[in-house]
């Protein structure tokens, strides 16, 4: 039976008997010990990588560069379970006096996943609200 946790450390840890998947915000090291990364960071991921942990299915996503670029969406699907969504770095306490172009539509993107909560982002309310917050920013009104 699949487990996600949250560590100490902040990181999001999927195990499902010895395969073990973490996530971080900027990388992911799947159960092969392979490390999944967004091109801009130095690895090969474009868009999206997906895979399984046991029972679990899991995507992981870049959905636009964020407040530093690269960051990483985690959606773990495990049977029984509403899905399990991690924004890492997408949304910060902080929002600088400008942000890149594609960090709010990143961020719309991201609320379509969130059923009620996230792992580390709060609610799909909080989300929302953070959005919001963007918006104002990005468009001069912050």
């Amino acid at each position: 039976m699949s487990e996600v946790s949250i560590r100490d450390d902040g990181t999001i840890e999927v195990v499902d008997g010895e395969q073990v998947l973490v996530y971080t915000p900027y990388a992911v090291t799947a159960p092969d010990g392979t490390t999944v990364a967004h091109e801009s960071r130095g690895g090969q991921m474009a868009a999206v990588w997906a895979g399984a942990v046991g029972e679990a299915f899991v995507e992981v996503s870049h959905l636009g560069h964020g407040p530093e670029g690269g960051e990483l969406v985690m959606v773990v699907t495990r049977p029984g379970h509403s899905p399990d969504v991690a924004l890492g770095a997408l949304v910060t306490d902080d929002i600088p006096a400008t942000v890149p172009d594609s960090w709010p539509a990143a961020v719309d993107l991201a609320i379509g996943l969130i059923v009620d909560t996230t792992l580390d982002s709060g609610t799909k309310d909080d989300v929302e609200a953070f959005h919001q917050r963007l918006l104002g920013v990005w468009f001069g009104h912050g």
